[in-house]
């Protein structure tokens, strides 16, 4: 059932549960890195042919439900003129990020079909390869994550930076974030127009920010994004503060995805009927054992019951570390234990 994934997006009745992995296309395979050796990560991203490739590495090698196209959130800033740059052993590097309010000002609006052709022609070439086999899922980084990059600059453990700008300079953190949010809607639909049968949006550093915080300065952007998608799935996925969960909902998504803080017993109740839930095993639990790991995804599995609308994930992106037999012996404990009965 190539569209299992799909189905259980939309609640409707599967064979069993669907299971694809956050960074699922990445350096934990000796595949990527092979390519990785050879290559920098903008490369990468911006060749389609290799950005493809890596794309589909993981569902040849263990026949996830949907693959992700390799790509970044933070290209999508180049967009308003920011300078992104890579740099070994730090990470992500902004070198001219928004600071002040008139920095947010002089932003650029360049078309992101333009500036990101790299990642549509990837999609349209996986489509072609995954055709009646897996479906593909597009994304972008949510408004708040991407203003955390663009004011700090470089990755943070708190983004304290970011956080200042959006409490002393309002009116500046909301025009960004209005930018933000028209470059991430014309990316995602873009995505889509090249062929993404799903979209997932990430917003890595929201569990940052009190519920408060949240509703005044992240929500309406949300909705104005989720209110602008239509005709594909779109997978609300957000980190670090359980206590989010019910304005996660009130943004939007046909799915809520939860990081593997959030228990999924007393999140449960919590999501609406008709809404998809995707989630939500500890990416660490795949550095364990085989034993470990099966006993964890089939505790999951327990847990969640016949519940329509249950999609198998981490509750984040696979660690670097994860050995490949380990991420073999997830896929198919939920293959044969995520069996779902006929009604």
């Amino acid at each position: 059932m190539h569209d299992r994934f799909l189905k259980a997006c939309r609640c409707e009745p599967v064979d069993r549960v669907p299971i694809w992995l956050m960074r699922q296309a990445g350096r934990f395979m000796a595949e990527y890195r092979a390519i990785r050796s050879q290559h920098d990560l903008l490369t990468m991203i911006r060749t389609p042919e290799l950005a493809a490739e890596v794309t589909l590495q993981p569902i040849r090698a263990f026949g996830m439900d949907a693959a992700i196209i390799f790509a970044d959130i933070l290209p999508l800033l180049e967009t308003l003129g920011l300078k992104l740059r890579f740099v070994s052993g730090r990470g992500p590097v902004i070198d001219n990020p928004v600071q002040t309010p008139e920095a947010v000002d002089q932003l650029h609006r360049l078309p992101v079909q333009e500036s990101l052709q790299g990642t549509f022609e990837a999609i349209r070439l996986v489509r072609r390869e995954l055709e009646g086999k897996a479906p593909l899922i597009g994304f972008s980084g949510a408004p708040f994550t991407l203003a955390c990059y663009a004011i700090e600059g470089s990755t943070s453990r708190d983004y304290h930076l970011a956080r200042q700008f959006m409490y002393q300079e309002t009116r500046a953190w909301h025009a960004l974030m209005d930018r933000l949010t028209d470059a991430v809607i014309a990316y995602l639909q873009a995505q889509q127009q090249a062929g993404a049968q799903a979209l997932q949006l990430f917003d890595s550093w929201a569990g940052l920010l009190s519920p408060e915080a949240y509703r005044a300065y992240v929500l309406p952007h949300m909705q104005t994004i989720f209110a602008s998608l239509s005709g594909v799935p779109v997978i609300h996925f957000a980190t670090g503060n359980p206590a989010l969960i019910p304005l996660l909902q009130e943004a939007g998504g046909d799915v809520i995805g939860l990081d593997w803080r959030c228990s999924i017993q007393e999140t449960l109740p919590r999501i609406q009927a008709g809404r998809a839930l995707q989630g939500n095993l500890d990416p660490a639990i795949l550095l364990t054992s085989p034993e470990v790991i099966r006993r964890e995804a089939q505790n999951l599995l327990r847990a969640v019951g016949e519940r329509p609308g249950f999609i198998f994930n981490l509750g984040h992106g696979v660690l670097k570390q994860t050995p490949e037999a380990h991420v073999r012996v997830l896929i198919e404990t939920v293959q044969q234990h995520g069996v779902v009965p006929t009604p």
